[in-house]
């Protein structure tokens, strides 16, 4: 540990930040640690005020309950309670958020938003190159495009799945860059004029493609040809030598889209650091790409590939003049939220230093290589971060506040740093208009999230009864005035043409038929934005868009009447708890299995986001919040007696057991049953549910990471053995 001022900071860190951070900035070693000082002395204690203040309230929350037990619930009084304690907050006077500088990507352009975790480079390079995606790809190896009458997928091409996927592609080129007559199903070749594109038709009539904005190759046979539509691009690539272009009338070999356009590098809710050398590994993800250097192995087919970010790609207009589009998506950091403290810095008096502060400081500092180089990242000279997990005004406050310190520490305009919200905890949502206000010059996303935001809600109203099955949680009404809440607050704020609204994720990364028949209701509902698993499902619910325009709907929206806080602070009560034996055991079934195959990974490989099979073998894109409403539904459910501790930890020792049947093909997976008291995962498990009513908002963090530490260090002594 080395000591800098009145810190003392992790070698490695500052190895990092002397040796790969600060070359190349006019930023002294002496001004960065000054800085990270001064920044501490005036903002941790805060940190430590605030979530203080948030256990201070829960605890008056619950004991209102708890005197109200036996009652029918009094919402009136209820709602009046949670004024007088200031859970509830006068609402501000309206206003419009001024937030300026934002990038296109984010305030005018409506497209798909990817989340990857950014200690995985190949991930991260992945998703920051998922800008543009092949739509030919994405229905020919998933379950867009049926398997039936012959179509199946295999190792060699087949031409008839192959005749699928053209067909789809042309209804949909129809339907988002038409010709001015006839279909592109009978075209026959594209060639570029003088102010134009003109397609001749089998028929041998000749139109024009009059979204048409550019084109590569020759203006005699274009190698694609580029059009826009809603803000965004599509490429149509022609290379009769490809198998698909064989058998299509114009040699069309592809349709590329504009597919993410912004994408969330997460350092918090999909990561597993929990020590200085996870912790540098993640930000030293982050600086490569914001340096535009980070690269990865790819190793497919026997051969290894060195993957790198994606350049600009090149077009030229019917004039002869040339123009660039960017080729990859615009990155925030997701930081993590106020919660968590890091022995990587302590404080003069020995404290540990909220991860939030350092993670703001140092990702800031990252992103000035973007922000005085090329600006690749951001091309309005902005940074980008998602401060996730915050509890109302006071919260977004605090973030705002720290952000204008670094900024000035480093120099920079006010308001350079911008914030995005997530409106993931209850106090948030019922106070979403005075979190906005507190951050209304920076602020630039708002979003919601249905497993982190009802973890929450249950614990939040822990004492108040038994609630509903998870699956009944859904269509709660809450739920339905939350996601509409959200959109009606930030439409009123301004957001639309200024900042993102946001939608979850489409956690079910191999099930693309249901996401599109399903996802594009994101879209009708008032996000200009919705998360998204994969660079793959990037490109699909990119057709959403093509299909909704978000802008025209959401002034649609503007218009309807704004829904009730009353619905809002419903509590998901069940009515009475006398579920038959067996629905009761299979809710428990399937929550002690998820958090189980989620937690394995977690502790014992440090894999924070994964694909993770559900009891029915269906694969879910997981990450924290997972555990949080499974482990918390749990805890309400054993609390009011549903269920008793000893079915709990026979159903854990069960679940096991099915766990390790779906990591069988894992070489690094270690079994939890039969010895599961050996099991420092399985015993982490059963630690969230049988003490998740102590756990902090119901978080999942504390019990992981002291967990994860001490399984490396179980797996180091025996290493040094």
């Amino acid at each position: 540990m080395a000591k800098l001022g009145t810190l003392t900071v992790d070698d490695q860190l500052v190895e990092f930040i002397n040796q790969q951070l600060l070359p190349g900035l006019e930023i002294s070693t002496g001004v960065f640690w000054s800085g990270l000082e001064c920044i501490i002395t005036v903002f941790a204690e805060r940190n430590r005020e605030l979530v203080c203040h948030r256990e201070a309230l829960q605890k008056l929350i619950d004991d209102w309950h708890i005197e109200h037990q036996g009652q029918p619930h009094d919402h009136a009084a209820y709602k009046s309670f949670l004024q007088k304690i200031d859970y509830l907050q006068p609402e501000p006077d309206d206003f419009k958020i001024s937030t300026d500088n934002v990038d296109a990507e984010i305030a005018q352009v409506a497209g798909a938003q990817l989340v990857v975790p950014v200690s995985n480079a190949r991930f991260a390079l992945n998703a920051a190159n998922a800008r543009w995606g092949s739509l030919y790809d994405a229905l020919y190896g998933t379950d867009a495009i049926s398997d039936n009458d012959g179509a199946e997928r295999g190792k060699d091409f087949n031409p008839v799945r192959g005749g699928k996927v053209i067909k789809w592609a042309r209804q949909f080129l129809d339907q988002a860059v038409p010709l001015a007559s006839g279909s592109h199903a009978q075209a026959q070749s594209y060639q570029i004029t003088q102010d134009a594109c003109q397609v001749t038709l089998v028929t041998g009539k000749k139109v024009r493609l009059a979204s048409f904005i550019g084109f590569t190759g020759s203006a005699e046979a274009p190698q694609s040809v580029l059009c826009k539509h809603n803000g965004l691009h599509v490429e149509l690539v022609f290379n009769p030598d490809a198998a698909i272009a064989k058998t299509d009338s114009a040699g069309m070999s592809d349709v590329i889209l504009e597919s993410a356009l912004t994408t969330i590098m997460d350092c918090e809710d999909s990561v597993a650091a929990v020590d200085a050398t996870d912790k540098v590994g993640v930000y030293r993800n982050w600086l490569g790409l914001m340096k535009g250097d980070l690269s990865a192995p790819v190793s497919k087919g026997g051969k290894t590939s060195i993957r790198a970010l994606a350049k600009d790609r090149e077009y030229c207009r019917a004039d002869g003049s040339n123009f660039t589009l960017p080729g990859r998506a615009l990155m925030f950091a997701r930081n993590v939220g106020l919660l968590m403290t890091t022995a990587m810095v302590r404080d003069g008096d020995g404290n540990e230093v909220p991860e939030c502060i350092l993670d703001t400081y140092i990702n800031a500092c990252s992103a000035l290589h973007d922000l005085h180089g090329r600006r690749a990242n951001s091309r309005t000279g902005s940074i980008y971060f998602v401060v996730p997990k915050m509890h109302g005004a006071q919260e977004v406050a605090f973030a705002n506040d720290l952000f204008g310190a670094v900024e000035h520490v480093f120099k920079l305009a006010n308001n350079t740093l911008k914030m995005g919200i997530m409106d993931e905890e209850r106090r948030t949502s019922a106070n979403l208009k005075a979190c906005i206000h507190a951050a209304r010059e920076r602020v630039c996303f708002i979003n919601t999230g249905f497993l982190d935001r009802t973890g929450d809600e249950i614990h939040t109203s822990m004492q108040a009864g038994a609630m509903v099955t998870k699956g009944d949680m859904k269509t709660a009404a809450w739920i339905g005035a939350y996601e509409d809440r959200n959109v009606d607050t930030g439409l009123a704020c301004g957001f639309s043409g200024k900042a993102q609204i946001g939608k979850g994720m489409w956690a079910m990364p191999d099930l693309m038929a249901d996401m599109l028949e399903q996802k594009q209701a994101q879209l009708e509902a008032g996000a200009n934005t919705a998360w998204v698993p994969s660079p793959t499902a990037a490109t699909l619910h990119g057709t959403h868009y093509h299909q909704v325009d978000v802008h025209e709907r959401q002034r649609v929206l503007l218009s309807r009447a704004p829904v009730s806080l009353d619905d809002l602070l419903t509590i998901p009560l069940a009515d009475n708890t006398n579920w038959p034996d067996e629905e009761i055991q299979l809710e428990i079934d399937n929550s002690c299995q998820s958090i189980l195959g989620y937690m394995v990974r977690w502790v014992e490989q440090g894999i924070g986001c994964s694909k993770v099979p559900d009891i029915h073998n269906v694969a879910l894109m997981e990450d924290r919040a997972t555990l949080r409403i499974s482990s918390q539904h749990m805890a309400n459910w054993l609390l009011h007696g549903v269920i008793d501790k000893h079915q709990v930890l026979a159903t854990m020792e069960k679940m096991a057991a099915v766990v390790d049947g779906q990591n069988a093909g894992d070489p690094a997976y270690r079994n939890m049953a039969p010895d599961v008291d050996e099991s420092i995962a399985f015993q982490a498990a059963c630690d969230l549910v049988c003490r998740g009513m102590d756990q902090p908002s119901g978080y999942t963090e504390p019990v992981l990471h002291a967990r994860r530490i001490e399984f490396k260090a179980q797996s180091e002594s025996r290493g040094n053995r």
